[in-house]
Order: C-alpha cells, then sequence, then structure tokens
C-alpha cells in the first residue's frame, strides 16, 4: 500500500527559534556534546524497540541484530549516525523535534546565566539535546520510519537551523532513523571528519552503552588486477586450459592502469565495550565510568554528587545502581513528569519511567534496576502489585536513605549542597513514608533561632541536644517567608528565655508538620497555635503572676472582644508577648494562618477558622486604647490592634483603604488633642 507524498514547510516555535540562535552562536563550548546526544537517542530508540517487540516480534521485520553505525564522508562533508530502533512516524517526529515542551523550555531560557560554563550545562538537563547538531551543522537531514508500517510511511525531515524545517513522506524500506549533518565550513569543524577523533569521542561519552556502536573498517580484498599466473598458481594446466589462459592474457593487455590501487570493502567494527556497565564488577569499573553512564541515563552535564552500586542475591536477584544528582533539575516539582529509574529484567530494557521502584519524594534520583526474576512481559499494572517489586523498592529506598546518611556524617559541607538542592523534595517523605519517617527526620535541616540565619544547617538531632532542662517540646513557626518567621512576635518570650525555634519558611513545611508530629519522643509544637505552655520551665510563682494579670484585665479584654465582634474567636491575655501590642493564635487543631494564605492562594476555598486575639498588657499602644474614652474611636483603636496583628505575621488585608483611613483618622485625633 502506498501512500501520497505530503511535503509541507512548517515554522519552528518561537522557543525553539531561541534555541537554535544560541546553538548557532556556540553557546555550548564543548562541540563534542552533538555525537553524544545523538547516539544517547539511538540507544534509547534501540531499548524502546526491544520492549515494545516482547509483545510483537513482527516489529523485528526479521533483523534482530540491534545496532547504532556512525559514518562519514570527507568529500561530502557529513556525519551520518544510524540506528535501527523504534523509529518514529510523521505526528512522532513533529512531536518530539518540532517543539519542546512549553515548561521545559520556559525553565530553559531563564536557568541561562549568560556565563559559558554554567549554560553548558543546561543542554542536556532540559531535554533540548537533539538540537545540539546545529553547534557543527548548518543542514540536517533525518530520515525515519517506525517499526511495523510500511517502507511507503517513512518521512524526511530537513532544516538549516533557521526559522522553518521542512517535513514530506519518503519511502524507507529499513526500520529506524538515519541523522546526516552537513558540518559548517572551518577547521574547528575538520576535527569531526577523522575516524580517530570520532571513536575517541564514542569511546569517552558511550563506552558504557550496552548496544553495540559501529564505524566502518577498511579491508583490503583481491583485486580485479591480477597476473593469469597467480590465478592458476599452484595448479596443473590441461590442453583444455590453453584457451583459458589465452583469454585472460587477451583481458589483461586491455587494462591500461599501471598502477591499479587495491580495492577496499566496507566493514563495520564495534567502537565502545556495548556490555551493561551494572553488570561489571564494581572493582572495574572506574570513578570516570560510572560518571559518563550517569550522563548518559540523566542526560545531564555535570558529574553526579554520589552514586552507590550494588548486586543483591538471595530470595531475590537484582543489581541496582543509583545516582545522586549534583543539582535540581528544572522539572522536580512536576510529580507527574517520569520518574528517573530505568528497568531491567536480565540485561532487557522494559521501561525508563518505573515510578513504582522509587517513591515521589526520591524522585530526583537516577539510575537502574536489573532484576532476574520478573518476567520480560511485565506490564505497569503488574508493577503496582508485584511483591517482587515491593521488595525491590523497600531495599533501593534504605540504600539511597543509608547513603545520604553517610553523606551527611562523613561529607557536612557536601550534604548541605544536596539539602539546598533536593531539601523540599524530602519533606515531602514522612507524608509518603511511614515506615521511614524517623529516618528520614534525621535527614532534614532548619533555620532556627540558634543561628537567626536563613541557611537551613540545624537538624532535629541538633535541636533536641540542645533542649533546655525541662523543655519537652520541640518548637516551630511557619511564615511565608525567612524575615516574617524570624520577627514574628509568637516568638517573643522563646527568644527571652533563650528557648531554640525552628524557623520553617517554605511551603511544604505546612504539609511536613502535618504528618510529622514528633521526632524521638518529642512532640513538635507551633508557637502559633494553642495556649502558651512551657511546661516545666515555668515556676509556680510565674504562673500566679499570669492569673493576677488575666483577672486585672478581665473588663478591657471583654470590652475589645466586644468591639471586634464576630471577627475573633476569642480575646485573651497574652504571655508570648515582651514587646508587640498583639498578635494571634489558632486552635490547637486549628490550620495556620499560614496554611489558610497558601491554601486561598491555590484557588482552593477553605472554611477559615477564627483566630483568638492575644494583647500585650503592658504595652504602650494598648494602654493608649484602655484610656480610650470614646466608643467609636475605641472601635476603631481595637481593629487597628487586630489589623496589625494579621499583617505582623504576614497575613493580608480584606479592606487596607479601610485601615489606613481608619489609622489616619487616630493619628489626626491624637494630634489635634495635643495641640489642643
Amino acid at each position: 500500500m502506498s501512500v501520497e507524498a505530503h511535503k509541507e514547510t512548517l515554522n519552528f516555535q518561537t522557543e525553539v527559534k531561541q534555541l537554535l540562535n544560541l546553538m548557532i552562536h556556540s553557546l555550548y563550548s564543548n562541540k563534542e556534546i552533538f555525537l553524544r546526544e545523538l547516539i544517547s537517542n539511538a540507544s534509547d530508540a534501540v531499548d524502546k524497540l526491544r520492549f515494545e517487540a516482547l509483545t510483537d516480534d513482527a516489529l523485528f521485520e526479521g533483523d534482530g541484530d540491534l545496532k547504532v553505525r556512525v559514518t562519514f564522508d570527507k568529500e561530502q562533508r557529513t556525519i551520518t549516525v544510524t540506528d535501527n530502533g523504534i523509529g518514529m512516524n510523521r505526528a512522532e517526529v513533529l512531536e518530539n523535534i518540532g517543539t519542546i515542551a512549553k515548561s521545559g523550555t520556559k525553565a530553559f531560557f531563564e536557568s541561562l546565566t549568560g556565563e559559558q560554563s554554567k549554560d553548558n550545562q543546561l543542554i542536556g538537563q532540559f531535554g533540548v539535546g537533539f538540537y545540539s547538531v546545529f553547534i557543527v551543522a548548518d543542514k540536517v537531514v533525518l530520515k525515519t520510519r517506525r517499526a511495523g508500517l510500511e517502507p511507503s510511511h517513512g518521512v524526511l525531515w530537513e532544516s538549516g537551523g533557521e526559522g522553518d524545517f521542512s517535513i514530506e513522506t519518503i519511502e524507507k524500506a529499513e526500520r529506524g532513523t538515519d541523522i546526516v549533518l552537513h558540518l559548517r565550513e572551518g577547521e574547528e569543524y575538520d576535527e569531526f571528519l577523522d575516524g580517530f577523533k570520532l571513536r575517541s569521542i564514542i569511546r569517552k561519552f558511550s563506552d558504557h552503552i550496552p548496544i553495540p556502536i559501529e564505524m566502518e573498517k577498511d579491508v583490503p580484498v583481491a583485486s580485479d588486477n591480477v597476473e593469469a599466473d597467480d590465478v592458476i598458481e599452484g595448479e596443473v594446466e590441461s590442453e583444455g586450459e590453453d584457451d583459458t589462459k589465452a583469454e585472460a592474457e587477451t583481458k589483461d593487455d586491455e587494462k591500461k592502469d599501471d598502477t591499479a590501487e587495491e580495492a577496499t570493502a566496507v566493514e563495520y567494527e564495534r567502537v565502545n565495550q556495548a556490555s551493561a556497565l551494572w553488570m561489571r564488577s564494581k572493582t572495574d569499573i572506574s570513578k570516570e565510568e560510572y560518571h559518563e553512564f550517569y550522563k548518559h541515563i540523566s542526560h545531564d552535564f555535570q558529574e553526579p554528587m554520589q552514586y552507590v552500586h550494588s548486586k543483591v542475591e538471595g530470595k531475590h536477584e537484582y543489581t541496582s545502581l543509583f545516582y545522586i544528582p549534583s543539582h535540581a533539575p528544572y522539572d522536580l516539582w512536576d510529580r507527574e513528569k517520569r520518574q528517573g529509574i530505568k528497568l531491567y529484567v536480565r540485561r532487557v530494557f522494559i521501561m525508563d519511567d518505573a515510578e513504582h521502584l522509587m517513591p515521589q519524594y526520591l524522585r530526583f534520583v537516577k539510575g537502574v534496576i536489573d532484576s532476574n526474576d520478573l518476567p520480560l512481559n511485565i506490564s505497569r499494572e503488574i508493577l503496582q502489585h508485584n511483591k517482587i517489586i515491593e521488595s525491590i523498592k523497600s531495599a533501593s529506598v534504605k540504600k539511597i536513605l543509608g547513603l545520604l546518611e553517610k553523606l551527611a556524617k562523613d561529607e557536612p559541607e557536601k550534604y548541605q549542597t544536596f539539602w539546598k538542592e533536593f531539601g523540599k523534595v524530602m519533606k515531602e517523605g514522612p507524608a509518603e513514608d511511614f515506615s521511614h519517617k524517623e529516618r528520614i527526620a534525621k535527614l532534614f535541616r532548619f533555620a532556627s533561632t540558634h543561628n537567626d540565619t536563613e541557611e537551613q544547617t540545624v537538624s532535629l538531632e541538633d535541636y533536641v541536644a540542645r533542649m533546655k532542662e525541662g523543655q519537652e517540646k520541640i518548637y516551630y513557626v511557619t511564615a511565608d517567608s525567612f524575615a516574617a518567621a524570624k520577627h514574628s512576635p509568637h516568638l517573643e518570650v522563646f527568644r527571652s528565655k533563650g528557648i531554640e525555634v525552628l524557623l520553617l519558611h517554605e511551603r511544604v513545611d505546612e504539609w511536613l508538620t502535618s504528618h510529622l508530629h514528633e521526632f524521638d519522643g518529642k512532640p513538635l509544637q507551633s508557637v502559633t497555635k494553642g495556649d502558651l505552655d512551657l511546661g516545666k520551665m515555668e515556676d509556680e510563682e510565674s504562673k500566679k503572676d499570669q492569673e493576677k494579670v488575666e483577672e486585672e484585665q478581665k473588663d478591657f479584654v471583654e470590652k475589645i472582644k466586644t468591639a471586634l465582634g464576630e471577627q475573633v474567636k476569642d480575646v485573651k491575655v497574652s504571655h508570648r508577648l515582651t514587646s508587640s501590642p498583639a498578635c494571634l493564635v489558632k486552635g490547637e487543631y486549628d490550620m495556620s494562618g499560614n496554611l489558610e494564605r497558601i491554601l486561598q492562594a491555590s484557588g482552593q476555598g477553605m472554611p477559615m477558622s477564627k483566630p483568638t486575639l492575644e494583647i500585650n498588657p503592658s504595652h504602650a499602644l494598648v494602654n493608649r486604647i484602655r484610656e480610650e474614652s470614646d466608643e467609636q474611636r475605641f472601635k476603631d483603636w481595637a481593629q487597628i490592634l487586630l489589623d496589625q496583628a494579621l499583617l505582623s505575621e504576614g497575613g493580608q488585608l480584606e479592606d487596607p483603604a479601610s485601615f489606613v483611613q481608619r489609622f489616619n483618622g487616630l493619628i489626626l485625633a491624637m494630634s489635634e488633642a495635643k495641640s489642643a
């Protein structure tokens, strides 16, 4: 069945044009990148064919010898990378090459620093590796056909890296993809038209890929221009051979070339080791090889921070190789993003987004798991309820947590770098992984009033070790910024008594504290919720003094409560304030004000719980309000007190204009009274 040829010229999306402009103007100084990216993509295509062929052997089309080939032509100034993998249909070509995911593109350009050494690292990280071909090429031709489709369903894609590209339907006998790069003119590009150079790049970047990468080698063969004597050497001539000999001599006379060149036949040789690196003995793998394999599976150009390679034998047999990246990917917060663990079964690639092998809070981990026990035809549905998978996942989590614990203990500065990159994700752990809650909590780092800096260096173990005599709880405050947390009026009594408070200022902290209720037997307590209870750190005399003040201020407190009406749940004398006039406190089991604001900002309408207003009876402003005889002005002052308390904890006023008008009116009234 033939398909009518259909050719069209299309424009790249705007983001791709910007990207191509960066490539063409040599944003990336390491020009070798292009070959590594093309081979990596070709390897993925072969892996995908293997996987799909598990359920449809016909996709091999009679050719199960899977490989990648790299050839070059000095005269034509071309390099060709060919694979007989899964290939692409027309729609897939348009999706994979004509566009880049909007989120990835935006993050890519936002991440550009203008500093070449740093920007060099971004190309693979943002999934734009194919476009690196335009670093060295001014024209790229791609021919492809998806396995299982007729030869008439081939696709030809061509672009000069400017603003557009052409795509058309062609005949292509072989499945897979051929990419032809027409190199730019210049000595700096000539080096890539050398077999030795290309081989060295392949061995440097792609030696570990478990798929043969082949290049041509020249093999001498017998020439057509041979002497007749050579043809019959060692044989006994017969009378019947005279005519044959004469005929040979006649042909020889007809050949006029005095210096016939030695003929050559094209043969291919494997350039890389083509063995699964993770199956080799750890003692046979160099640090550089581990790093290069990480770059291959992650498309990251930076070296990993840490890795762990292990082989498990016993009830279940599998090999795992896990990496901790040195930096967070741009899509770290996309929980729908495919995970970084590739699953193999007896060296056969199965899938590259095995989300069931690693929990979400460890989604930054890259690596491979190769099982000897799972069936080759395992599906995602089977993965969800497979006991072998559950066992592998549990052991893998312990392996990663152990790696991080060792890093935190032996290399605290390096661990601090890890925490800056992945700490927010790790805080999802207690909610997702109850069985390892305590172990995960030990890895947390926070800012606190101990050093009063934004650096998150305080572990929960550090906090517990510094707890005051008689202190029974781990105190914390949540806010939408470090400054708001640091200057929260709720901290005043704690600061005055030298009690350390954790300063939690990331959105995920509200999620964390709703699932992590204690550590090492010590309950976590928000300083903005419930009545202040310092337990054994308060003596009986202090408690009696507080009760006395509460009784003295009883009528005044009731008057403020009446003035504020339904806006507050209650009004109380505060024992946590020393320098601020008032603060808002939520009930012990209510959502914090910060969490309510986060939910509102995300469009989730939640019923708001009313706060309790706590006042500081020794503050000058509160004394001024107490003396106010005018009923309306008293109400205005009470409202000012409530609004200030809301602002001081990072909240927003529903009616800022009324606040300003009320505030200005009270200032003018005070000024007039003073001048009178």
